[in-house]
């Protein structure tokens, strides 16, 4: 549904348990949303919906961004689906459904080390109740409107993700995340369109440029000496040019390009830096993550 002033914007976030619901509605809050978590489903339904059903938000409400999961009193898949497609069918309601998810290893990590009791695995493993909790919130990630997978972020990371995607600019455009990464550590997984820069020379096998990283001037400088450099920066953007507008034409919210090398820290890095650089110019909402930089 296209966004209008008249309409009330509501953000129904839900995902998998510890994949950090909790934190992002701490940070909707930060970002003018009014946050409400656990609140019971038939609550939600007249907190959105009025209690006649007469779905008339009051002038100049305050965007909802509302916490759903398996906690919720009175959950129910069918029921909660049932319930997006009410408000879908609204005029008066901007309606989106963002998914938080992880890794269940990760998630398993992540009770281990608080010692927290999964929801669903008061007798049992904690890596039995991820998975029945996984299938039982299938249908909803399906229907979400945006996924976002902790898997690999810091809490910064996720502040940056919400803050381009539901930002409460009155036209937000479409937000783009460059970030780099280091093959050995595996594919962003939530990157959209990948680019390998493991084609250029490589600053590693130089000793003064190897302590160095893609944003020091040197070793942006080497990579750019490579004669591949000037084609296949330009044939990028030439490419990108038409691509971007088409995206948020078809509705696309959000877009990550991500650039990987070996290592993870000078030509993924240095393409990152120049892409997003190259971006911002071009008047589009581009935000940089280098993922491996850090890293060993």
């Amino acid at each position: 549904m296209n966004k209008t002033a008249a309409q009330h914007r509501v953000l129904l976030v839900t995902g998998v348990s510890g994949a950090g619901k909790s934190s992002a509605l701490k940070l909707l809050e930060d970002l003018g949303y009014e946050a409400v978590d656990n609140m019971p489903l038939s609550l939600v339904s007249r907190l959105i919906l009025g209690v006649d059903g007469s779905d008339m938000p009051p002038s100049g409400a305050t965007p909802l961004a509302i916490g759903i999961d398996i906690r919720t009193r009175d959950f129910d898949t069918t029921r909660l689906l049932a319930f997006l497609d009410q408000l879908s069918e609204s005029p008066r309601i901007n309606a989106e459904v963002l998914f938080i998810d992880c890794d269940d290893d990760v998630l398993g990590r992540r009770y281990e080390e608080t010692r927290r009791r999964h929801p669903l695995a008061a007798d049992r493993p904690v890596i039995d109740g991820i998975r029945h909790e996984r299938r039982v919130m299938e249908p909803v990630r399906a229907r979400a409107d945006t996924v976002i997978d902790t898997t690999e972020y810091a809490l910064g990371d996720l502040k940056a993700k919400l803050d381009q995607s539901y930002g409460l600019e009155s036209d937000p455009g479409l937000a783009i995340f460059v970030t780099s990464f280091s093959y050995k550590r595996g594919l962003p997984r939530d990157a959209d369109l990948v680019f390998d820069v493991r084609f250029f020379q490589n600053p590693h096998y130089d000793k003064l440029l190897r302590p160095k990283t893609g944003q020091d001037a040197d070793v942006q400088a080497y990579i750019a000496k490579d004669p591949a450099f000037e084609g296949f920066t330009t044939q990028l953007k030439g490419m990108l040019g038409p691509l971007l507008p088409r995206y948020w034409a078809e509705g696309k919210s959000y877009l990550t390009i991500a650039f990987g090398c070996t290592g993870g820290r000078h030509r993924s890095v240095f393409m990152t830096e120049y892409f997003g650089a190259w971006l911002q110019e071009n008047e589009w909402r581009a935000q940089i993550r280098h993922r491996d930089l850090d890293k060993a």
